[in-house]
């Protein structure tokens, strides 16, 4: 029961930033902005109400409360492999 109220908190904190966020025209950083659901405003927590694949170059979670999917791509990877065949 405690982890599931520690669940209830953590949407609640979501929800609370996102508000907080539109009021004041503020934008939520890209590292907190893909830890929860756009659709369900869920807070990610992998294994227990998310899953995360990693399929061509893209990260893939799936929020399993609502079945929303985002994708990510490899980006950081992506440009330093780029680095090092042209420094070839």
């Amino acid at each position: 029961m405690a982890k599931e109220n520690r669940m209830n908190l953590c949407n609640r904190y979501v929800e609370i930033a996102r508000k907080i966020s539109m009021k004041y025209l503020v934008r939520i950083p890209k590292i907190y902005r893909i830890r929860y659901c756009k659709k369900c405003l869920s807070y990610f927590v992998p294994g227990k109400n998310c899953r995360v694949r990693l399929k061509k170059r893209k990260v893939v979670i799936t929020c399993l409360n609502c079945g929303n999917m985002k994708r990510y791509p490899y980006l950081k990877e992506i440009k330093e492999r780029r680095k090092w065949k042209l420094k070839k």
